[in-house]
C-alpha cells in the first residue's frame, strides 16, 4: 500500500505543493515578508498558510503572476480570525495594478479594484498584517468578468463585491515555505 492509499492522507484535492510554487522570505529585523509565485486557479480561491519566525506586525510585499487565461479586474484578501490588516498611521496598502482599495471596518477583508491584471502579468500588492500567531492563514479571491459583460455590468459587479465581498468558491490550500533572514 502506498502512503497515498492511507485514509485521510490524500490531500491532493485540496493542497497544492508541486505544480505552482510560491515562496516567502521574512526579514525579521525590518518586519517585512516578501512573497512571490504564480496562480493558475480559475474556479478556486487560494488559501495561503505561512510559518512566521514570530507573531506580530508584518509588512507584506506580494507578487504573483496570472497564469490563467482570464483578466483579473478585482482581487480580495481575507484573513483568518487570528490576523487582521493594519490601516492608518505609517501603514501602506497599495497595488501597482489597482488604483483603489476597500478595507472592511473589522479589518479582515481587503479588496483591490479599479484596475486589471492580464494573463501573463504579475500583480504587486503591499499591505500590513497583525498576526497573533506564528501560523497565519489568509485567502485570495479574484474576479474576472465574462467576455460578454459590458463595462457597466463589470463596474456594477465590482461595486457589489466591494460592498458584500466576493462569492465563496472552493479553496486550494497552499503551505508557503518561509526563509528567514535578518
Amino acid at each position: 500500500m502506498s502512503e497515498l492509499d492511507i485514509p485521510g492522507l490524500d490531500v491532493s484535492g485540496r493542497v497544492r505543493a508541486r505544480d505552482i510554487q510560491m515562496a516567502a522570505v521574512a526579514d525579521v529585523r525590518r518586519r517585512v515578508l516578501m512573497i512571490s509565485g504564480a496562480v493558475d486557479a480559475i474556479d478556486h480561491d487560494v488559501s495561503m498558510s505561512l510559518h512566521l519566525p514570530e507573531p506580530g506586525r508584518w509588512q507584506v510585499i506580494k507578487s504573483e503572476t496570472n497564469l490563467t487565461d482570464q483578466t483579473w479586474t478585482a482581487m480580495q484578501v481575507t484573513t483568518d480570525e487570528d490576523t487582521y490588516f493594519i490601516d492608518g498611521g505609517d501603514s501602506m496598502i497599495m497595488s501597482r495594478q489597482f488604483s483603489r482599495t476597500f478595507l472592511t471596518p473589522d479589518l479582515r477583508r481587503l479588496t483591490f479594484h479599479d484596475g486589471e491584471v492580464r494573463p501573463g502579468e504579475a500583480v504587486l500588492k503591499v499591505f500590513e498584517l497583525e498576526c497573533s500567531t506564528r501560523k497565519p492563514t489568509y485567502a485570495h479571491a479574484r474576479y474576472s468578468a465574462a467576455p460578454t459583460d459590458t463595462p457597466e455590468q463589470v463596474a456594477a459587479a465590482v461595486e457589489q463585491m466591494v460592498a458584500d465581498g466576493m462569492p465563496t468558491r472552493p479553496v486550494i490550500e497552499m503551505m508557503i515555505p518561509v526563509t528567514v533572514i535578518g
